[in-house]
């Protein structure tokens, strides 16, 4: 039996336990290094980190400087916005008296090609409606042809079919003079197909009974036409004729084909001699919103204004 006051020399198995946890311990952990992951700053910081770069904009030779033409690397930052405006009146300022002559050319020809539609395009309503059947075969023939043509074929046709190889000359011998005659002739064939579908639509609207009291007041096809059925057609369509109108002047930019100095045109030359695409499409794009949205609001408020009670 052993006595209470000798030590034991075998460990015991919770000593052994420390001692094995210990020298455990000891021992580098093989496991990997968890590393954290950076915390995402906010767009209020990032704002902060801007401005504070600005402040610090200095000479782009100086090393170690953030300069303005870096900025756009930060985000949240409008640098190239402003470039980008900065782009459009640097363009606006260099080249504003060629853009004002050629939307000045642009609404010279959606005029005398609209005027030229307008008449055409009645006279044809006129054929499609016409008791004779001659009449209407011929008006039915124009509208199917011209208005399934596309418009870029009849505007080169117009200049180098019926001008440079046929010899046919609207005045003049200068080529822009009858390159732009013509395109105003193939834009008025063209669009008054449009009208005349437009017009025969608003005449039949107008109740069959009024043309025949017309007829029975001994009023011709053309005088009943023209003072009875035509007047009440017209205020009828006069919102579709605002928007063959609004068609109109944005085909336009097709003169160009044939060197007509438009808008389409120049901007075709300021895009080969500028570096800046979208400026310059950005620039053409206002303008033709700026002839097209008054069109539009003053033919809707007409349309409302002579409206037909029915």
């Amino acid at each position: 039996m052993r006595s209470s006051g000798t030590r034991s020399t075998t460990p015991s198995r919770r000593s052994s336990r420390t001692v094995r946890g210990r020298r455990r311990s000891t021992t580098p952990s093989a496991s990997p290094v968890t590393r954290r992951r950076p915390r995402r700053r906010s767009t209020a910081t990032d704002r902060r980190h801007t401005a504070a770069a600005v402040r610090r904009a200095g000479d782009p030779g100086l090393p170690g400087r953030i300069t303005r033409h870096s900025l756009h690397c930060f985000p949240g930052s409008s640098t190239r916005d402003r470039r980008d405006a900065s782009a459009v009146f640097d363009l606006i300022s260099r080249y504003h008296k060629q853009i004002l002559d050629a939307f000045w050319v642009t609404i010279q020809l959606t005029v005398l090609s609209a005027v030229g539609a307008l008449i055409l395009g009645t006279i044809v309503a006129a054929l499609r409606v016409s008791p004779v059947p001659v009449a209407r075969w011929l008006g039915t023939a124009y509208v199917t042809i011209f208005r399934n043509t596309p418009l870029t074929l009849i505007i080169v046709f117009m200049s180098l079919g019926l001008y440079a190889t046929m010899g046919w000359k609207l005045g003049g011998d200068s080529l822009a003079t009858n390159n732009f005659r013509y395109a105003v002739v193939g834009f008025s064939i063209y669009t008054g197909a449009f009208v005349c579908e437009s017009l025969r639509a608003g005449i039949n609207t107008v109740p069959m009974g009024q043309s025949e009291a017309g007829r029975s007041l001994g009023l011709s096809f053309s005088q009943n036409l023209r003072l009875i059925v035509l007047p009440q057609a017209f205020r009828a369509v006069i919102a579709p004729l605002g928007s063959v109108l609004i068609a109109l002047t944005k085909n336009t930019t097709i003169a160009s084909a044939i060197g007509v100095a438009e808008a389409a045109f120049l901007m075709a030359k300021m895009n080969e001699n500028e570096a800046a695409l979208l400026a310059i499409g950005a620039i053409f794009a206002l303008g033709f919103i700026i002839l097209t949205l008054p069109t539009g609001i003053l033919f809707g408020w007409l349309a409302k204004r002579f409206e037909v009670a029915r």
